[in-house]
Protein backbone atom coordinates (compact mmCIF):
# COMPACT_ATOMS: atom_id res chain seq x y z
CA UNK A 1 0.00 0.00 0.00
CA UNK A 2 1.38 3.07 -1.10
CA UNK A 3 0.71 6.56 0.85
CA UNK A 4 1.33 10.55 0.02
CA UNK A 5 0.27 13.68 1.34
CA UNK A 6 -0.89 17.08 -0.18
CA UNK A 7 -1.78 20.32 1.08
CA UNK A 8 -4.20 21.16 -1.20
CA UNK A 9 -6.82 19.80 -3.61
CA UNK A 10 -4.27 21.30 -6.41
CA UNK A 11 -1.99 19.70 -5.09
CA UNK A 12 -3.56 16.22 -4.94
CA UNK A 13 -4.31 16.34 -8.60
CA UNK A 14 -0.97 16.75 -9.56
CA UNK A 15 0.35 14.21 -6.98
CA UNK A 16 -2.04 11.82 -8.46
CA UNK A 17 -1.68 12.54 -12.28
CA UNK A 18 2.23 11.72 -11.41
CA UNK A 19 1.48 8.64 -9.34
CA UNK A 20 -0.61 7.37 -12.38
CA UNK A 21 1.56 8.39 -14.94
CA UNK A 22 3.10 5.07 -15.39
CA UNK A 23 -0.20 2.77 -15.32
CA UNK A 24 -1.27 0.16 -18.22
CA UNK A 25 -3.82 2.68 -19.99
CA UNK A 26 -4.93 6.00 -20.51
CA UNK A 27 -6.07 7.81 -17.35
CA UNK A 28 -7.30 11.24 -16.79
CA UNK A 29 -8.40 12.50 -13.30
CA UNK A 30 -11.60 14.41 -12.83
CA UNK A 31 -14.45 15.03 -10.51
CA UNK A 32 -17.50 12.51 -10.36
CA UNK A 33 -20.13 14.34 -11.26
CA UNK A 34 -22.45 12.68 -9.39
CA UNK A 35 -20.28 12.28 -6.44
CA UNK A 36 -18.27 15.68 -6.12
CA UNK A 37 -21.02 18.28 -7.85
CA UNK A 38 -19.27 21.92 -6.51
CA UNK A 39 -15.58 20.64 -5.97
CA UNK A 40 -13.18 20.42 -2.64
CA UNK A 41 -13.38 22.32 0.14
CA UNK A 42 -10.20 21.09 1.44
CA UNK A 43 -10.92 23.37 5.02
CA UNK A 44 -14.19 21.55 5.85
CA UNK A 45 -14.66 18.04 4.01
CA UNK A 46 -14.28 15.20 6.44
CA UNK A 47 -14.17 13.27 3.48
CA UNK A 48 -13.14 13.55 -0.28
CA UNK A 49 -12.39 11.25 -3.13
CA UNK A 50 -11.55 11.64 -6.71
CA UNK A 51 -12.42 9.35 -9.62
CA UNK A 52 -10.44 8.18 -12.60
CA UNK A 53 -12.12 8.02 -15.87
CA UNK A 54 -10.51 4.96 -17.88
CA UNK A 55 -11.26 3.46 -21.13
CA UNK A 56 -10.43 0.05 -20.03
CA UNK A 57 -11.25 -0.97 -16.82
CA UNK A 58 -10.80 -4.05 -16.72
CA UNK A 59 -7.35 -3.45 -17.31
CA UNK A 60 -6.55 -1.44 -14.32
CA UNK A 61 -4.11 -2.72 -11.55
CA UNK A 62 -5.38 -2.26 -8.08
CA UNK A 63 -2.58 0.46 -7.52
CA UNK A 64 -4.66 2.83 -9.70
CA UNK A 65 -7.34 3.07 -7.58
CA UNK A 66 -7.14 5.90 -4.76
CA UNK A 67 -9.29 6.99 -2.06
CA UNK A 68 -8.52 10.25 -0.27
CA UNK A 69 -9.60 11.65 2.99
CA UNK A 70 -8.55 14.53 4.65
CA UNK A 71 -7.01 14.45 8.09
CA UNK A 72 -5.71 17.74 10.19
CA UNK A 73 -5.93 19.34 7.22
CA UNK A 74 -3.49 17.45 4.75
CA UNK A 75 -4.72 15.07 2.34
CA UNK A 76 -3.82 11.63 2.70
CA UNK A 77 -4.17 8.59 0.04
CA UNK A 78 -4.38 4.83 0.56
CA UNK A 79 -4.80 2.67 -2.65
CA UNK A 80 -7.86 0.28 -2.36
CA UNK A 81 -9.31 -2.08 -5.35
CA UNK A 82 -12.99 -0.25 -6.08
CA UNK A 83 -14.81 -0.35 -8.63
CA UNK A 84 -17.98 1.56 -10.40
CA UNK A 85 -18.55 1.01 -14.20
CA UNK A 86 -16.47 3.28 -15.96
CA UNK A 87 -15.92 5.06 -12.57
CA UNK A 88 -12.96 4.26 -10.58
CA UNK A 89 -12.80 5.28 -6.74
CA UNK A 90 -16.19 6.68 -6.72
CA UNK A 91 -17.18 7.95 -2.81
CA UNK A 92 -19.19 10.84 -1.42
CA UNK A 93 -18.66 12.51 1.98
CA UNK A 94 -19.11 10.66 4.76
CA UNK A 95 -21.31 13.07 6.61
CA UNK A 96 -24.41 11.45 8.67
CA UNK A 97 -27.12 13.70 10.46
CA UNK A 98 -26.15 13.35 13.64
CA UNK A 99 -23.21 14.98 13.09
CA UNK A 100 -25.04 18.03 13.23
CA UNK A 101 -27.22 17.67 16.10
CA UNK A 102 -27.13 19.49 19.63
CA UNK A 103 -29.18 20.04 22.75
CA UNK A 104 -31.07 23.44 22.89
CA UNK A 105 -33.23 24.47 25.91
CA UNK A 106 -36.90 25.76 25.07
CA UNK A 107 -36.31 28.79 26.59
CA UNK A 108 -33.81 29.85 24.07
CA UNK A 109 -36.13 29.96 20.69
CA UNK A 110 -37.04 33.33 20.73
CA UNK A 111 -40.69 34.23 20.64
CA UNK A 112 -40.51 37.69 20.01
CA UNK A 113 -38.45 40.01 17.86
CA UNK A 114 -35.69 41.82 19.77
CA UNK A 115 -37.76 45.65 21.04
CA UNK A 116 -35.52 47.20 17.52
CA UNK A 117 -34.40 45.89 14.74
CA UNK A 118 -30.85 46.49 15.49
CA UNK A 119 -30.88 45.19 18.96
CA UNK A 120 -29.91 42.16 18.91
CA UNK A 121 -26.82 40.31 20.24
CA UNK A 122 -23.91 39.41 17.54
CA UNK A 123 -21.73 36.34 17.34
CA UNK A 124 -18.97 36.87 15.59
CA UNK A 125 -16.72 33.38 14.11
CA UNK A 126 -13.58 35.25 12.43
CA UNK A 127 -11.35 34.16 10.07
CA UNK A 128 -9.22 31.91 12.54
CA UNK A 129 -12.52 30.67 13.93
CA UNK A 130 -12.10 32.42 17.19
CA UNK A 131 -15.37 33.52 19.12
CA UNK A 132 -16.14 37.19 19.58
CA UNK A 133 -19.38 38.24 21.58
CA UNK A 134 -20.29 41.50 19.69
CA UNK A 135 -23.63 43.87 19.26
CA UNK A 136 -25.22 43.75 16.15
CA UNK A 137 -24.81 47.19 16.41
CA UNK A 138 -20.73 46.68 16.15
CA UNK A 139 -21.63 45.13 12.70
CA UNK A 140 -20.33 48.58 10.73
CA UNK A 141 -16.84 47.96 12.49
CA UNK A 142 -16.53 44.55 11.53
CA UNK A 143 -16.95 45.38 7.81
CA UNK A 144 -15.01 47.74 5.44
CA UNK A 145 -15.04 49.87 2.77
CA UNK A 146 -15.34 47.83 -0.25
CA UNK A 147 -16.58 44.64 0.66
CA UNK A 148 -20.12 44.14 -0.38
CA UNK A 149 -23.35 42.60 1.28
CA UNK A 150 -26.07 40.38 -0.88
CA UNK A 151 -29.53 40.93 0.31
CA UNK A 152 -32.40 38.36 -0.74
CA UNK A 153 -35.34 40.95 -0.93
CA UNK A 154 -37.90 38.10 -1.07
CA UNK A 155 -41.25 39.54 0.32
CA UNK A 156 -43.35 36.88 2.55
CA UNK A 157 -46.77 36.87 1.95
CA UNK A 158 -50.00 36.31 4.33
CA UNK A 159 -49.56 32.77 2.94
CA UNK A 160 -51.55 30.99 5.60
CA UNK A 161 -55.71 30.10 5.17
CA UNK A 162 -58.04 28.68 7.87
CA UNK A 163 -61.01 27.51 6.67
CA UNK A 164 -63.04 24.35 6.61
CA UNK A 165 -63.82 21.66 3.90
CA UNK A 166 -67.63 21.79 2.51
CA UNK A 167 -68.80 18.90 4.68
CA UNK A 168 -67.50 21.67 7.62
CA UNK A 169 -64.00 19.98 8.57
CA UNK A 170 -61.68 22.17 9.19
CA UNK A 171 -58.68 22.91 7.12
CA UNK A 172 -55.48 24.97 7.80
CA UNK A 173 -53.92 25.90 4.46
CA UNK A 174 -49.80 27.15 3.97
CA UNK A 175 -49.55 27.84 0.45
CA UNK A 176 -46.05 26.86 -0.83
CA UNK A 177 -45.55 28.61 -4.28
CA UNK A 178 -47.86 30.60 -6.70
CA UNK A 179 -48.21 29.15 -9.80
CA UNK A 180 -50.52 32.08 -12.12
CA UNK A 181 -52.87 34.87 -10.89
CA UNK A 182 -55.07 32.62 -9.26
CA UNK A 183 -53.58 29.30 -8.72
CA UNK A 184 -51.25 28.07 -6.24
CA UNK A 185 -49.56 24.39 -4.76
CA UNK A 186 -50.30 24.00 -1.01
CA UNK A 187 -49.58 22.28 2.30
CA UNK A 188 -52.84 21.38 3.57
CA UNK A 189 -53.47 20.43 6.94
CA UNK A 190 -57.02 18.27 7.83
CA UNK A 191 -58.14 14.98 8.87
CA UNK A 192 -58.30 13.35 6.06
CA UNK A 193 -56.37 14.65 2.99
CA UNK A 194 -59.16 16.51 0.35
CA UNK A 195 -59.36 14.83 -3.45
CA UNK A 196 -59.42 16.64 -6.58
CA UNK A 197 -62.85 18.56 -6.92
CA UNK A 198 -63.31 19.14 -3.39
CA UNK A 199 -64.22 22.97 -2.05
CA UNK A 200 -62.44 24.59 0.84
CA UNK A 201 -63.84 27.41 2.25
CA UNK A 202 -61.80 30.54 3.80
CA UNK A 203 -62.66 33.66 4.63
CA UNK A 204 -66.56 34.59 4.41
CA UNK A 205 -67.45 32.15 1.53
CA UNK A 206 -64.69 32.33 -0.44
CA UNK A 207 -64.19 28.99 -2.12
CA UNK A 208 -61.19 27.56 -3.18
CA UNK A 209 -60.91 24.04 -5.68
CA UNK A 210 -58.96 21.53 -5.04
CA UNK A 211 -57.08 20.46 -8.78
CA UNK A 212 -54.64 18.01 -8.35
CA UNK A 213 -51.99 17.10 -6.01
CA UNK A 214 -47.91 16.90 -6.66
CA UNK A 215 -46.46 14.73 -4.91
CA UNK A 216 -47.45 16.21 -0.70
CA UNK A 217 -48.66 19.51 -2.45
CA UNK A 218 -51.83 20.03 -3.69
CA UNK A 219 -52.95 22.20 -6.33
CA UNK A 220 -55.07 25.00 -5.92
CA UNK A 221 -57.94 27.28 -7.83
CA UNK A 222 -58.96 30.34 -6.52
CA UNK A 223 -62.02 32.59 -7.21
CA UNK A 224 -59.87 35.88 -8.03
CA UNK A 225 -56.21 36.55 -7.51
CA UNK A 226 -54.54 34.61 -4.68
CA UNK A 227 -52.63 37.59 -3.51
CA UNK A 228 -56.22 39.24 -2.88
CA UNK A 229 -57.30 36.62 -1.20
CA UNK A 230 -54.34 35.86 0.89
CA UNK A 231 -54.23 39.97 1.66
CA UNK A 232 -57.98 39.71 2.76
CA UNK A 233 -58.08 36.35 4.93
CA UNK A 234 -54.72 35.27 5.19
CA UNK A 235 -52.27 34.81 8.30
CA UNK A 236 -48.15 35.68 8.56
CA UNK A 237 -46.50 32.69 8.12
CA UNK A 238 -44.91 32.14 11.19
CA UNK A 239 -42.48 29.36 11.77
CA UNK A 240 -44.07 26.54 13.18
CA UNK A 241 -41.60 26.81 16.95
CA UNK A 242 -42.96 30.34 17.06
CA UNK A 243 -46.33 29.26 19.59
CA UNK A 244 -48.64 32.98 19.68
CA UNK A 245 -51.04 33.44 17.12
CA UNK A 246 -49.80 36.25 14.22
CA UNK A 247 -50.24 40.05 15.29
CA UNK A 248 -49.86 43.46 13.19
CA UNK A 249 -46.48 43.12 15.30
CA UNK A 250 -45.50 40.28 13.46
CA UNK A 251 -46.98 42.07 10.10
CA UNK A 252 -44.20 44.29 10.28
CA UNK A 253 -41.43 42.94 11.89
CA UNK A 254 -41.34 39.18 10.09
CA UNK A 255 -40.29 41.23 6.86
CA UNK A 256 -37.40 42.67 6.00
CA UNK A 257 -37.26 46.88 5.68
CA UNK A 258 -35.92 46.33 1.89
CA UNK A 259 -38.47 42.96 0.97
CA UNK A 260 -40.04 43.84 -2.43
CA UNK A 261 -40.85 40.38 -4.63
CA UNK A 262 -43.83 38.78 -3.02
CA UNK A 263 -43.36 35.11 -2.87
CA UNK A 264 -42.02 33.69 0.27
CA UNK A 265 -43.64 31.85 2.83
CA UNK A 266 -40.74 32.30 5.28
CA UNK A 267 -38.94 35.14 5.77
CA UNK A 268 -34.49 35.86 5.25
CA UNK A 269 -34.60 36.09 8.83
CA UNK A 270 -30.51 37.40 8.53
CA UNK A 271 -32.25 40.57 6.97
CA UNK A 272 -34.67 41.43 9.95
CA UNK A 273 -31.71 42.62 11.81
CA UNK A 274 -30.90 45.60 9.38
CA UNK A 275 -33.12 48.82 9.88
CA UNK A 276 -32.67 51.95 7.07
CA UNK A 277 -30.49 53.61 9.84
CA UNK A 278 -27.72 50.81 9.95
CA UNK A 279 -28.22 50.33 5.63
CA UNK A 280 -27.85 53.97 5.44
CA UNK A 281 -24.37 53.56 8.08
CA UNK A 282 -23.13 51.10 5.92
CA UNK A 283 -23.00 52.76 2.45
CA UNK A 284 -21.64 55.67 4.17
CA UNK A 285 -18.84 53.49 4.86
CA UNK A 286 -18.54 51.91 1.51
CA UNK A 287 -19.77 48.93 2.00
CA UNK A 288 -21.99 48.44 -1.25
CA UNK A 289 -25.23 46.46 -1.64
CA UNK A 290 -26.70 44.17 -4.20
CA UNK A 291 -29.64 41.99 -4.29
CA UNK A 292 -30.85 38.84 -4.95
CA UNK A 293 -34.41 37.07 -4.32
CA UNK A 294 -35.12 33.56 -3.32
CA UNK A 295 -38.42 33.07 -2.62
CA UNK A 296 -38.33 30.66 0.38
CA UNK A 297 -40.36 27.77 0.97
CA UNK A 298 -41.55 26.15 3.94
CA UNK A 299 -39.56 23.00 2.91
CA UNK A 300 -36.76 25.17 4.72
CA UNK A 301 -38.53 23.61 8.17
CA UNK A 302 -38.78 20.15 7.12
CA UNK A 303 -36.27 18.02 9.53
CA UNK A 304 -34.34 15.86 7.37
CA UNK A 305 -35.16 12.09 7.90
CA UNK A 306 -32.39 10.25 6.68
CA UNK A 307 -28.61 9.33 8.57
CA UNK A 308 -26.95 9.27 5.26
CA UNK A 309 -26.66 12.82 4.17
CA UNK A 310 -26.00 11.67 0.84
CA UNK A 311 -29.37 10.30 0.44
CA UNK A 312 -31.41 13.70 0.89
CA UNK A 313 -33.84 15.30 -1.24
CA UNK A 314 -33.37 18.95 -1.10
CA UNK A 315 -37.05 21.04 -1.32
CA UNK A 316 -37.15 23.22 -4.31
CA UNK A 317 -37.29 26.94 -4.11
CA UNK A 318 -37.45 29.78 -6.73
CA UNK A 319 -34.46 31.86 -7.14
CA UNK A 320 -33.64 34.88 -9.73
CA UNK A 321 -29.62 37.08 -9.70
CA UNK A 322 -29.46 39.87 -11.61
CA UNK A 323 -26.30 40.45 -13.95
CA UNK A 324 -26.11 43.47 -12.51
CA UNK A 325 -25.22 41.68 -8.97
CA UNK A 326 -23.01 39.54 -10.83
CA UNK A 327 -21.37 42.50 -11.70
CA UNK A 328 -21.08 44.11 -8.34
CA UNK A 329 -19.62 40.27 -6.88
CA UNK A 330 -16.99 40.79 -9.77
CA UNK A 331 -15.85 44.67 -9.56
CA UNK A 332 -15.23 43.87 -5.79
CA UNK A 333 -13.26 40.18 -6.02
CA UNK A 334 -11.24 42.68 -8.18
CA UNK A 335 -10.79 45.74 -5.80
CA UNK A 336 -10.00 43.01 -3.00
CA UNK A 337 -13.14 43.40 -1.20
CA UNK A 338 -15.37 40.56 0.44
CA UNK A 339 -18.70 39.09 -0.74
CA UNK A 340 -21.02 38.64 2.30
CA UNK A 341 -24.06 37.27 2.00
CA UNK A 342 -26.88 38.31 4.12
CA UNK A 343 -28.63 34.94 5.11
CA UNK A 344 -28.51 31.70 3.49
CA UNK A 345 -31.31 32.03 1.28
CA UNK A 346 -28.66 34.63 0.00
CA UNK A 347 -26.25 31.95 -0.57
CA UNK A 348 -28.02 29.29 -1.90
CA UNK A 349 -29.00 31.98 -4.79
CA UNK A 350 -25.88 32.94 -5.70
CA UNK A 351 -24.06 29.22 -5.37
CA UNK A 352 -26.72 28.31 -7.32
CA UNK A 353 -26.10 31.12 -10.07
CA UNK A 354 -22.56 30.06 -10.05
CA UNK A 355 -23.42 26.65 -11.57
CA UNK A 356 -25.74 27.93 -14.09
CA UNK A 357 -23.20 30.12 -16.39
CA UNK A 358 -24.85 31.90 -19.53
CA UNK A 359 -26.00 35.71 -20.60
CA UNK A 360 -29.42 35.79 -19.49
CA UNK A 361 -30.35 38.40 -17.17
CA UNK A 362 -31.26 37.32 -14.74
CA UNK A 363 -29.99 34.10 -13.83
CA UNK A 364 -33.01 32.27 -12.61
CA UNK A 365 -34.71 28.89 -12.26
CA UNK A 366 -35.88 26.75 -9.55
CA UNK A 367 -32.96 25.51 -7.33
CA UNK A 368 -32.45 21.85 -5.01
CA UNK A 369 -29.01 22.98 -4.03
CA UNK A 370 -28.05 21.55 -1.01
CA UNK A 371 -24.66 23.13 0.63
CA UNK A 372 -22.68 20.33 3.14
CA UNK A 373 -18.91 20.29 4.36
CA UNK A 374 -16.97 19.76 1.39
CA UNK A 375 -18.19 22.13 -0.94
CA UNK A 376 -16.28 24.84 -2.83
CA UNK A 377 -17.99 28.36 -2.49
CA UNK A 378 -17.96 30.46 -5.35
CA UNK A 379 -19.06 33.80 -4.76
CA UNK A 380 -19.55 34.15 -0.92
CA UNK A 381 -16.47 34.98 2.17
CA UNK A 382 -18.28 35.79 4.75
CA UNK A 383 -22.18 35.36 6.06
CA UNK A 384 -24.21 37.30 8.12
CA UNK A 385 -27.19 34.50 9.12
CA UNK A 386 -29.17 33.86 12.52
CA UNK A 387 -28.97 30.22 14.43
CA UNK A 388 -30.89 27.33 12.75
CA UNK A 389 -31.94 24.25 13.86
CA UNK A 390 -30.17 20.93 15.10
CA UNK A 391 -29.98 18.59 12.19
CA UNK A 392 -30.98 21.39 9.61
CA UNK A 393 -29.86 21.78 5.85
CA UNK A 394 -28.93 25.21 6.79
CA UNK A 395 -26.48 24.14 9.67
CA UNK A 396 -25.33 22.39 7.73
CA UNK A 397 -24.32 25.08 5.18
CA UNK A 398 -23.50 27.29 7.63
CA UNK A 399 -21.03 24.12 8.56
CA UNK A 400 -19.47 24.62 4.88
CA UNK A 401 -18.55 27.72 5.50
CA UNK A 402 -17.48 27.83 8.87
CA UNK A 403 -15.91 24.45 9.08
CA UNK A 404 -18.09 21.31 11.54
CA UNK A 405 -15.84 21.87 14.67
CA UNK A 406 -15.75 25.39 14.59
CA UNK A 407 -20.04 25.95 14.31
CA UNK A 408 -19.88 22.99 16.86
CA UNK A 409 -18.11 25.15 19.50
CA UNK A 410 -20.08 28.36 18.42
CA UNK A 411 -23.73 26.88 19.01
CA UNK A 412 -21.88 25.46 22.50
CA UNK A 413 -21.28 28.77 23.59
CA UNK A 414 -24.28 30.44 21.83
CA UNK A 415 -26.17 28.09 24.08
CA UNK A 416 -24.47 28.93 27.20
CA UNK A 417 -24.22 32.17 26.59
CA UNK A 418 -27.70 32.17 26.48
CA UNK A 419 -28.16 33.66 23.01
CA UNK A 420 -31.68 33.61 21.31
CA UNK A 421 -31.85 31.27 18.54
CA UNK A 422 -33.80 31.07 15.01
CA UNK A 423 -36.20 33.07 13.09
CA UNK A 424 -36.60 36.24 15.89
CA UNK A 425 -33.27 35.16 17.77
CA UNK A 426 -29.76 36.55 17.42
CA UNK A 427 -27.66 37.01 14.39
CA UNK A 428 -24.27 35.62 13.69
CA UNK A 429 -20.90 36.72 11.34
CA UNK A 430 -19.61 34.07 10.35
CA UNK A 431 -15.50 34.79 8.10
CA UNK A 432 -14.51 31.50 6.18
CA UNK A 433 -11.53 30.53 7.17
CA UNK A 434 -8.61 32.05 5.86
CA UNK A 435 -6.78 28.50 5.04
CA UNK A 436 -9.80 28.03 3.17
CA UNK A 437 -8.88 28.01 -0.91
Amino acid sequence: MSCWQAASWSELRRNAANAFATTACPLSLRLAPHALPNHINTHAAPLVCYTLAVKNPISIPESSVGLATLYNGWFRQFCTPRSSGRFLSVATPLLTLSQFDYELPAELIAQSPAPSRGASRLLHIDAASQLHDRQFADLPSLLRAGDLLVFNNTKVIKARLLGHKASGGKIEILIERLTGPDTALAHIKSSKSPKAGSTLVVGEGCSITVTGRQDALFELRFPERVMDVLEAHGQVPLPPYITHTPDAHDTERYQTVYADKPGAVAAPTAGLHFDEAMLAKLEALGVRQAFVTLHVGAGTFQPVRTEDLSAHQMHSEWYAVPQSTLALIQATRAAGGRVIAVGTTSVRALESAAAQPGPQDPLEGDTRLFITPGYRFHYVDALITNFHLPRSTLLMLVSALAGIEPIRQAYAHAVQGCYRFFSYGDAMLIEAPSSQP
